[in-house]
């Protein structure tokens, strides 16, 4: 599927060089009539995010990958080309924290509480995101998200309300108990993928453990042996992202959260909060569905099923020229068709 796709869309692959480029051109049988507008189109693989920045501003490229662009990198674009067309967008995507509940000591629900205690999600947002992300439960949260859980709600979650050192001083005090203190702290491994949109966030959870005795020391992983390894739970502690292909009930909670799903990567089974799934699915009232959905939720928050830290954003930006692309805010998967993009020169 990778090298030699069918290419039924409205382009065709002509060529893939992997690590260096893919190739794409028009597909004269496409269903839609005069459809793509353009003739080709190239992705250029570019390792490094800040090359890849410069060579759009250079005129290299007409447009950056889609949701490629940090909310700091934005400002670097933006001053050095203040003609470009930049978009930001919701991008169905979280950071989470994953724990290997298989794994001592962190089969202790105690730990996997202290834990989540320790986090405070506005300075994940203030200064990871520069305050453009959201805070959210598992769903995508509103306005961008349809069955994202009511802040009301939210706020009254342990570990998620806005009071972060009650958190801590709860957290510091579960650990206590468990015999770790100032003079004897938890030692761990904090496991992530190394790409930019992990990295950063990773380094920030490794500092605010600190204030419930864990001491993390980063294990940056490569991209082609991230998922492979959280899959099998290679692991014991780490931060995530989750990207999800629609915004829709069904395919998070089945994916992400189901017993015997191959994306459970934590390893959480509620048999009791699973049979909901199949309750909310069926339910064909969407006011009723949205109040079984905010159930699930809630409670895989307070499980600590897979804590979320936040709800990212990021920026789309093109050459002024470029015309008819839309931002998809539902997932980061999709708008990426190009049938309706066309060249205004």
């Amino acid at each position: 599927m990778r090298t030699r796709p069918i290419g039924t869309g409205p382009f065709k692959l002509l060529e893939f060089k992997p690590k260096e480029i893919v190739r794409l051109a028009r597909n004269p049988d496409y269903f839609k009539p005069g459809k793509p507008h353009v003739d080709a189109i190239e992705f250029s693989i570019v390792p490094s995010r800040a090359t890849a920045i410069l060579g759009f501003v250079s005129g290299r490229y007409d447009m950056t990958a889609p949701y490629g662009v940090t909310i700091p990198l934005l400002k670097d674009v933006k001053a050095q080309m203040p003609q470009a067309m930049c978009e930001t967008a919701a991008m169905n995507n979280s950071t989470n924290l994953i724990v290997n509940r298989d794994m001592p000591p962190f089969d202790n629900p105690e730990i996997r509480r202290a834990m989540g205690l320790s986090i405070d999600r506005k300075s994940f947002i203030d200064i990871i995101n520069d305050g453009q992300a959201d805070a959210g439960g598992v769903m995508q949260p509103p306005p961008n998200g349809v069955w994202g859980l009511p802040r009301e709600i939210y706020d009254t979650v342990p570990g998620y309300g806005p009071d972060v050192e009650k958190n801590r001083a709860d957290g510091r005090a579960i650990m206590q108990k468990l015999g770790y203190g100032p003079d004897r702290k938890l030692k761990i491994k904090v496991s992530t993928r190394n790409h930019l949109l992990y990295r950063d966030p990773a380094v920030l959870l490794t500092d605010q453990l600190k204030h419930v005795y864990i001491e993390g020391e980063l294990d940056l992983v490569d991209t082609a042996l991230w998922f492979a390894k959280i899959a099998r739970k290679d692991y014991a502690i780490g931060l995530n992202t989750t990207g999800n292909g629609v915004d829709d009930p069904d395919q998070t909670y089945f994916e992400h959260y189901a017993c015997k799903s191959e994306r459970n990567y934590t390893g959480y089974c509620n048999p009791e909060i699973e049979k909901l799934f199949d309750v909310q699915s069926q339910e064909t009232d969407i006011e009723k569905r949205k109040k079984i959905v905010w159930e699930i939720d809630k409670k895989l928050l307070e499980d600590g099923a897979r804590p979320v830290i936040m709800w990212n954003r990021a920026a789309i930006c093109m050459q002024p020229f470029v015309k008819g692309y839309v931002a998809n805010v539902n997932s980061v998967y999709n708008g990426f068709r190009f049938e309706d993009v066309w060249l205004d020169k």
